[in-house]
């Protein structure tokens, strides 16, 4: 391979092959820096930029950042790549898919179109020479729609998960975070919980307290417990009420063993999760999360910028159909993402990275509370997200959620994208919503409480304590 070159300012650049251009080309962001791979200076990320903007979309194809015959994940990139998809780019360049992409005459149907033809390695590159605003205009054009029990994606919806996490499974406290976020209008993502404890009988325990009051009120929601695919797996062999299976990703064969995962675990969990047809209007059963820097964190990334590798989980995901993805965008820490700029900025990259892939994005717009970053910039962040077509945020009592310990957003956080963008929930869930009485027909929350369902969920938090 010959190495990569770009004269800038009288200097000229040599970047020794694709792989490395790739990490000299991405914007500021602390995890390369850690990792030895970010531009020494802005007028080298400056020379990658325009030396990745001449680079044929085709080589992606040519020269796999991570070999063939070393990665699993490399392989099904290559394996499954659509070629009819994508020929209407092939013939491009990075700087020329730039363009093609922000082109009016590109629209929603040429993007789902193109979906399947686009490699993890293609949709990074071109991310790197965006601005924020490219980043929102494309994301916003993209279109994928998943359904379960709710639609999620549909234009003119934004949805919510409920994350009613406690430090010690408390059934009174969970069930008491699940009321607040129904009040709230939240919950038409998942209802999904981070046990503390990755036990099957915990995990089963409170898969059954969240199934009694869906069924008991006619919910069409979803629900997911957060504990490792085996323990899910275990769960469904007990005949517990599994909705979707859940397990975070990454984007190197070596990270998701990390993980205790591979492909042919993914895929026996999503049989598993078929085989029991709980879906009324879709069968997309999976939930993956996402996070810049978990490959390089598990030292997994094989020299691969960390922007890159993220993408390359959405390969994974896009594989298993999931019903909702979401990048868990600051909760690594600032070794990754240092501060509220490169969280905000790497958010935008993944949400256009996997949309533009076909994968239903979320976002967990969030931070740790050693990174210099606070809850103003997760408020402009929220902005973008709903402007650019975000899938789903967090729905975080009080935005701080006090089993993981890092900063989210709140149910006040959701209405407020909703009310502020004109946004509504997924349609199934809206209907439930007008019919009992927590929102009106307009979509404002009705000003009255339903002291009923408060009645109901004590009852059933109290029958398991």
């Amino acid at each position: 391979m010959a190495p990569y070159t770009r004269t800038l300012g009288g200097r000229t650049y040599q970047f020794d092959d694709l792989k490395t251009l790739m990490a000299k080309a991405t914007p500021e962001r602390s995890g390369d820096q850690l990792a030895g791979l970010a531009a020494e200076s802005a007028e080298e990320r400056v020379a990658a930029q325009l030396c990745l903007a001449d680079v044929p979309l085709t080589t992606f194809l040519e020269e796999p950042l991570i070999p063939y015959e070393d990665d699993e994940v490399t392989r099904l990139i290559l394996d499954t790549h659509d070629r009819a998809a994508f020929a209407p780019v092939s013939s491009l360049t990075v700087g020329a898919f730039r363009e093609w992409l922000l082109s009016y005459a590109t629209d929603d149907t040429a993007l789902a179109a193109l979906a399947p033809g686009i490699t993890p390695e293609m949709a990074a590159a071109v991310s790197k020479i965006m601005r924020n605003q490219d980043l929102v205009a494309i994301s916003r054009k993209c279109r994928v729609v998943t359904r379960f029990r709710t639609t999620i994606g549909l234009p003119g919806r934004f949805s919510s998960r409920i994350q009613p996490n406690h430090p010690t499974d408390d059934p009174r406290g969970i069930a008491a975070s699940i009321l607040d976020g129904l009040l709230h209008g939240c919950g038409d993502a998942v209802i999904g919980i981070n046990p503390a404890t990755d036990s099957p009988q915990a995990v089963i325990a409170l898969l059954e307290l969240i199934d009694d009051l869906r069924q008991r009120y006619a919910i069409p929601v979803q629900s997911s417990l957060l504990a490792h695919v085996t323990t899910q797996i275990t769960a469904i062999e007990r005949h517990a009420p599994v909705d979707l299976v859940f397990q975070s990703i990454a984007g190197t064969e070596a990270a998701n063993r990390s993980f205790g995962i591979d492909l042919a675990l993914l895929r026996e969990a999503r049989a598993a999760a078929l085989a029991l047809g709980r879906g009324t209007i879709g069968d997309n059963v999976m939930y993956f999360e996402t996070g810049q820097g978990s490959a390089l964190s598990a030292n997994a990334h094989h020299g691969v910028d960390q922007q890159t590798c993220e993408a390359r989980a959405y390969a994974v995901a896009r594989h298993f159909e999931p019903l909702l993805v979401n990048t868990v965008v600051g909760f690594i820490g600032p070794e990754y993402l240092y501060d509220g700029k490169q969280i905000i900025r790497a958010a935008l990259e993944d949400l256009f990275c996997g949309r533009l892939m076909g994968v239903p994005m979320g976002c967990d717009a969030c931070y740790t509370n050693h990174a210099e970053a606070d809850q103003n910039d997760m408020d402009n962040l929220l902005v973008l997200l709903g402007v650019a077509g975000c899938a789903y945020i967090m729905g975080v009592p009080g935005a701080d959620d006090v089993m993981l310990n890092y900063q989210s957003t709140s149910y006040h956080d959701v209405r407020f994208v909703q009310t502020t963008l004109g946004l509504r929930p997924a349609p199934e869930f809206e209907a439930w919503l007008i019919a009992m009485g927590i929102i009106e027909p307009d979509g404002r929350l009705a000003p009255r409480e339903q002291p009923r369902l408060l009645r109901e969920v004590a009852r059933l938090a109290s029958a398991r304590v």
